[in-house]
């Protein structure tokens, strides 16, 4: 079994051409996924329970299908912010090699995708 490599960059473009830096609850979760080397059985058991040890949420995965270069699966999570005003929308991807988990925040690209998301906390807090 080879360990997992998480990838992250510092920074990077917001949809409204920002910048946003990587929270200390992103670095935990980063951490906590460190040395896990998943398959496409098990990634969503890892991610949601790293996510549920900050106190975050796993909302759901799906296959990437070409939304996110060099991935095969996204799981989408809320994780608290570090201010502790509300959650935000990350992404949790299963490299292609199967043996690396990168977590990045929306961007332009995904941006549909972290709207879906929202959409679908939206329905399960008027339940």
């Amino acid at each position: 079994m080879r360990s997992a490599d998480i990838e992250t960059s510092s920074a990077s473009s917001t949809p409204d051409g920002g910048e946003f830096e990587f929270t200390m609850e992103m670095l935990e979760l980063e951490l906590s996924l460190d040395g896990i080397a998943p398959d496409g059985d098990d990634f969503s058991d890892r991610v949601r329970a790293a996510a549920a040890d900050l106190k975050g949420a796993f909302l759901f995965d799906l296959p990437a299908s070409g939304l996110v270069e060099n991935c095969v699966r996204i799981a989408v999570l809320r994780i608290p912010r570090d201010n502790g005003a509300g959650s935000e929308t990350i992404f949790a991807c299963l490299e292609a090699d199967g043996t690396a988990i990168r977590i990045e925040k929306p961007d332009e690209r995904t941006m549909g995708l972290a709207r879906f998301a929202q959409a679908f906390v939206d329905v399960f807090q008027r339940m």
